[in-house]
């Protein structure tokens, strides 16, 4: 190994030795904002909680270009104890951005601006809207990122120009009836019979079917200790997930109106919300292009996959939501891993690090220089 790639697997080495949850990135982050201000960028800590931003300015007028990569781990249950495990990637993520940012930096950029975006929380899904709170992307006209994928979307030697992450949304409702004894059931409301008929409703709901789509319930919950009561309160909750935005914006409305409908034949009332959720992948095509032709230019013909779509859901998107005008794209790189992501016992090939990292620099400096 070259001293770009003995670096590249020691700092992936530091930070998978200190995995740390969302919003506790505090090692994570200190140790990231050292490394990458002694390359010489301007250094923000804190931003929305754990976050790093780091800038580096061209000599020239031009585009602001973000490069994102998530700190955060996972918790697992092994072997009956609570462990914290890089289980989805996010240490080689950090590694990958880390090193690129470091190797621009010795040459510099000629124009515009490249932004580092260190993000704490995207297990949370809300860790990007976190910085977008503390103005991260106020000045970022492109914005790009990348992520492992597992070993049946991507080989070590593949890369895919876009990953379309679904949109994901979890929606909770409360079902309101009147309680009344047992024995005179006609006195009041169940609850019950009104989160029943609520999930048949929702069960019931149909959107194009070209567009892929679930909504379901996954949680219901009514009742108490006394069991010769009628009772008065269901809770319920739906996870939601459609591969347009458009199209989970529709699913939304109909799953309240179908909670609140089915609630409705039995006399009971209900109040629905989101609790929690992410939008879709929106990218731009000129971005797209760029990273196809970077993966050409870095992997070969051979090593360059047709987009992915995956209905896994993605924090990263929460940009382009809050800033439509970004120009965004997002690498899948492939790299051997098994058995998948989020599993405790995840691995991959750690020599496909230096793939994503020609990647992304080949993509920034056609962009700034």
């Amino acid at each position: 190994m070259n001293e770009k790639e003995t670096r590249l697997q020691a700092t992936y080495d530091t930070l998978h030795a200190i995995p740390e949850v969302g919003f506790a990135e505090h090692r994570t982050s200190a140790w990231l904002a050292e490394r990458i201000e002694a390359a010489g960028f301007s250094v923000t800590t804190g931003v929305g909680g754990t976050g790093v931003v780091a800038v580096l300015k061209g000599t020239e007028p031009g585009p602001v270009v973000a490069l994102r990569a998530d700190m955060d781990a996972l918790e697992h249950v092994v072997n009956g104890e609570t462990v914290r495990v890089h289980s989805c990637g996010h240490d080689a993520h950090c590694s990958m951005v880390l090193t690129v940012a470091e190797e621009l930096a010795k040459t510099g950029i000629r124009r515009g601006t490249l932004k580092i975006l260190f993000q704490p929380a995207e297990e949370k899904l809300f860790g990007a809207t976190r910085m977008i709170e503390a103005g991260a992307i106020d000045d970022v006209d492109i914005i790009l990122g990348i992520h492992l994928r597992p070993i049946q979307e991507a080989k070590t030697g593949q890369a895919t120009p876009a990953l379309y992450h679904g949109s994901s949304y979890i929606m909770e409702a409360t079902i309101t009836g009147q309680t009344a004894h047992g024995a005179r059931p006609h006195l009041g409301i169940n609850a019950i019979d009104g989160a029943a008929a609520a999930v048949q409703a929702v069960n019931a709901i149909h959107i194009n079917p070209v567009i892929p789509f679930t909504c379901k319930v996954t949680k219901l919950a009514a009742g108490g200790a006394t069991l010769n009561q009628i009772p008065d309160k269901a809770v319920m909750a739906l996870d939601l997930r459609a591969q347009q935005n458009d199209a989970m914006k529709l699913l939304l409305a109909k799953a309240e109106n179908a909670i609140k409908a089915g609630a409705a034949t039995v006399g009971a009332t209900a109040e629905a919300k989101v609790t929690g959720g992410v939008p879709g992948a929106e990218y731009h095509p000129e971005i797209i292009e760029l990273a196809r032709e970077a993966i050409r230019a870095v992997l070969g013909e051979a090593g360059l996959l047709a987009p992915i779509v995956t209905p896994g859901g993605e924090d990263f998107h929460n940009f382009v939501q809050a800033k439509p005008s970004l120009k965004a794209g997002y690498i899948g790189l492939g790299c051997d891993l098994t058995p998948g992501l989020h599993d405790p016992a995840m691995k991959f090939d750690r020599s496909a690090l230096i793939n994503g990292v020609a990647i992304l620099t080949y993509m920034v400096e056609k962009l700034l220089k």
